[in-house]
């Protein structure tokens, strides 16, 4: 008989179970960047209706995340949209004010009228996003 211990057949191995909960733990942390306020639009693919525009506060917007573009009105019947990602470490942007889009991560700001860096830790601007606006519907062209 041989001195070399033999690893019993029975479970996963400890390499498999580590790496597993590694993987569940990144899914977990990727989650935790998102919109947790219930109200950021549903699945929604391109050329479907986004909102309509009555949905778009005037000096304020909305951010559909499940999209990944924020639809802003910086002026009365002037929407613009943007992808909801903050270019400085990719988290969702959560709302918008007083023509300001804010990243809830590390706080940086942006143009809703732009989507132009107004604040960092952010250096590159929210990219532009197209849409059209017709008979009251915003879709995501």
């Amino acid at each position: 008989m041989s001195s070399e211990s033999v690893r019993p057949a029975t479970g996963p191995a400890r390499r498999t179970v580590i790496a597993a909960a590694g993987a569940a733990g990144a899914v977990v942390a990727l989650t935790a960047c998102g919109s947790d306020d219930g109200d950021s639009g549903s699945a929604t693919s391109t050329g479907s209706v986004l909102a309509k525009t009555s949905d778009i506060p005037e000096g304020g917007g909305k951010v559909f995340a499940d999209a990944g573009v924020v639809v802003t009105q910086p002026a009365a019947g002037e929407f613009k949209a943007f992808s909801s990602t903050c270019t400085h470490q990719g988290c969702t942007v959560k709302d918008i004010a007083d023509d300001i889009i804010h990243c809830p991560c590390h706080l940086s700001e942006f143009s809703a009228t732009d989507g132009s860096v107004k604040k960092g830790p952010a250096t590159k601007p929210l990219p532009a996003k197209k849409i059209t606006v017709e008979g009251g519907n915003i879709t995501l062209v």
